[in-house]
């Protein structure tokens, strides 16, 4: 999709740059955000890496430009600090699908049971877990559990499906999806690999199409050393390394700027074009400048929940 931006765009980022000196704010970034956004962070990275750099980076203010639930995870980890979101609307269709209650069920029903959430989730729901993880670390959360004990994931269904497959644990699954990695389907990957036969394909676990990635990579149906399931940090990394030419990219499409950025010989195809997240594209130059100029908007999680909250985050950051 076309970004239009605006005619006096170089004024607007100047603004920023001051804005941000006068505030002694640092701009952290998703690495689904707009390019403009991007350009100007401190900081660009996955959810893991964004919480790790929120709590080393040194600066009164952070403007987390990425989703509610991020800024939530920052606000906990740095309670001296301010943290901004430039808009408030700017939600997950994933950690939408499970709430603090449904936790507390599941927990009435496997008294002697360990929850993992996936970092796409509330404070709230946090609270109530034993674990979060990333896609970056989840697979080393899960091998670190205890054995023998009822386990649910949540709230992620592709994500925990693969882990199922890859660790050999057995749990409960939570039945939730991101709109936009579901739309990446088996069908959708395989007319990309018709077009793109000498590419690496770089598949996110969150992604509709990553049970039959895995099954086709066990019978020999697709190249095992050309394939990787990782998180968007980790396509970083092996973009870098690998000596291939072209990718074949299956997540959201904002990674492909700095996919590109980072590898100008190389070449980055996306699964879909059409595969934006509309919560992460919300932020904009505009709404960057007032949230600088103005302090909005600031997230706060209630200090109960940030407390034990942050008991599962901690052993996120400590994993992996």
């Amino acid at each position: 999709m076309l970004i239009r931006m605006p005619v006096n765009t170089r004024e607007l980022i100047d603004e920023i740059a001051a804005l941000k000196a006068k505030r002694g704010a640092a701009i952290l970034a998703h690495n689904y955000q707009r390019p403009e956004i991007q350009d100007l962070a401190d900081v660009v990275a996955d959810s893991l890496k964004l919480a790790r750099s929120a709590n080393g980076i040194d600066a009164p203010v952070i403007v987390l430009c990425g989703v509610h639930f991020m800024a939530e995870t920052a606000a906990i980890t740095n309670p001296t600090k301010k943290v901004l979101i430039p808009d408030l609307e700017a939600g997950c269709s994933l950690a939408a699908t499970i709430q603090a209650e449904d936790v507390r069920t599941w927990r009435a029903e496997h008294p002697d049971g360990v929850v993992v959430a996936y970092v796409n989730t509330s404070a709230a729901v946090k609270a109530e877990v034993d674990y979060c993880c990333t896609s970056g670390n989840a697979v080393a959360v899960i091998k670190a559990l205890p054995p023998h004990v009822p386990v649910l994931f949540l709230p992620d269904f592709f994500l925990g499906n693969y882990l199922r497959q890859v660790t050999g644990r057995q749990m409960d699954v939570w039945l939730g999806e991101c709109h936009v990695h579901a739309g990446l389907t088996p069908d959708a990957v395989a007319a990309k690999r018709q077009e793109h036969t000498d590419a690496e394909f770089l598949v996110h676990p969150e992604c509709g199409c990553v049970s039959t990635t895995l099954y086709s990579i066990a019978t020999g149906d697709i190249s095992r050393e050309r394939t990787h399931i990782v998180s968007t940090e980790q396509m970083m990394d092996r973009a870098r390394q690998s000596p291939a030419r072209q990718f074949v990219v299956a997540t959201e499409t904002g990674v492909l700027h700095r996919l590109r950025g980072e590898n100008p010989e190389k070449a980055f195809y996306p699964v879909a074009e059409e595969a934006e997240c509309r919560y992460m594209k919300m932020i904009t130059l505009e709404k960057l400048r007032d949230s600088l100029r103005d302090l909005k908007y600031e997230v706060t999680v209630p200090p109960d929940v940030a407390s034990r909250a942050r008991r599962a985050i901690d052993r996120m950051l400590a994993i992996g």
